[in-house]
């Protein structure tokens, strides 16, 4: 059984996490991987899912914050602007963003006949870090075979993490990075909400890390290098926000990868998305006027505070989940999970 982060007796921050500690606790959120692990390849997609209706036609209120903008994702700019959120998000290598671009252009084309005739084009959203350190990247070995399987095999209930999906090839403070994910609860006007974080952790200096004990676990054999990695960050709610708002929750996620001891080096791609499953927003839309529910930004600190702690606690699953891996030309990374087993105690 794969391990996490509170199976070591160590937790970030103060607030209860969902029933899976998942993205996937707030409810119609589906995810799903493709992992290609032969050879020199150490790849995948994650594919995530608002919900699995037509996103074209109903899509989610959404905003992104680039933390540091060294990257290479699609869709980010059309999604700043009108602030929504219209194919599933895939998350993948950074020389795989063309492919997946494709892939979900082919899924969209085929769901919704209109699209480039009767109505506008599509804007899908692709996320990346660079895995080429543990594979070979230039390979480009994923295709749209892949990221189909990944978007086809997207299902609600328990998350697989650490070296899966987009997180197979991916490093952190040294050691083994990947996918990671948790969830935090809350109550807002006597109504139980969820806010979810899904992270591609690819990103810190080894000797940087700083756990929630204090401790600072450092790599065997860990060598001084440049920042050069990247964090993607999906923040999701069913908690009914405007995008200026979501764009204020994204920004928070920042908060949660500072108390890790990150600091967004001049090379590292640092982003986050939030989107929101409250209220979608209709496409075929007849009104000229339409009603839009807010929070009450007198209470907005509640999210901001479960956005920081999902995150922190989201990038430590990723690493405790991920074996010690080697992949290309003999690269290796160790495992955060090794290292908390054999200092516990």
């Amino acid at each position: 059984m794969t391990q996490r982060l509170r199976d070591f007796g160590l937790t970030c921050g103060i607030m209860q996490p969902g029933p899976l500690n998942a993205i996937t606790d707030v409810p119609s959120v589906k995810l799903g991987h493709f992992t290609l692990n032969t050879g020199d390849l150490r790849t995948g997609f994650t594919a995530l899912l608002p919900h699995d209706g037509n996103l074209f036609r109903h899509k989610v209120r959404a905003a992104v914050d680039v933390i540091n903008g060294f990257g290479k994702s699609a869709g980010l700019m059309q999604l700043a602007e009108l602030g929504q959120i219209e194919t599933p998000l895939l998350l993948g290598n950074t020389l795989a963003v063309g492919t997946g671009f494709d892939a979900l252009v082919t899924r969209a084309l085929a769901d919704n006949p209109d699209i480039g005739r009767e109505t506008g084009t599509v804007n899908p959203i692709v996320l990346e870090c660079n895995d080429g350190y543990l594979s070979d990247i230039r390979a480009r070995a994923l295709t749209q075979v892949h990221a189909f399987a990944a978007l086809d095999a997207a299902a609600s209930g328990p998350v697989a993490e650490g070296a899966v999906g987009a997180g197979t090839g991916m490093s952190a403070f040294g050691f083994k990075g990947g996918i990671g994910t948790t969830s935090r609860r809350f109550a807002l006007d006597g109504t139980g909400h969820t806010l979810g974080v899904l992270a591609l952790a690819n990103f810190g200096n080894a000797g940087d890390l700083v756990l929630p004990d204090g401790s600072r676990p450092v790599p065997p054999e860990a060598k001084p290098q440049t920042e050069r990695g990247s964090v993607i960050l999906v923040i999701a709610t069913d908690v009914p926000l405007e995008s200026r708002q979501l764009q204020r929750i994204a920004r928070r996620g920042g908060a949660g990868l500072a108390r890790l001891g990150a600091f967004w080096g001049n090379g590292s791609g640092d982003i986050a998305v939030a989107f929101t499953t409250a209220d979608p927003i209709e496409h075929d839309q007849p009104a000229d006027l339409v009603s839009l529910r807010g929070l009450n930004e007198n209470r907005i600190d509640t999210l901001f505070r479960a956005a920081a702690e999902a995150t922190q606690e989201a990038v430590l699953n990723a690493m405790v989940a991920a074996p010690a891996t080697t992949g290309r030309d003999g690269h290796h990374r160790p495992s955060l999970g090794d290292w908390l087993r054999a200092n516990a105690g």
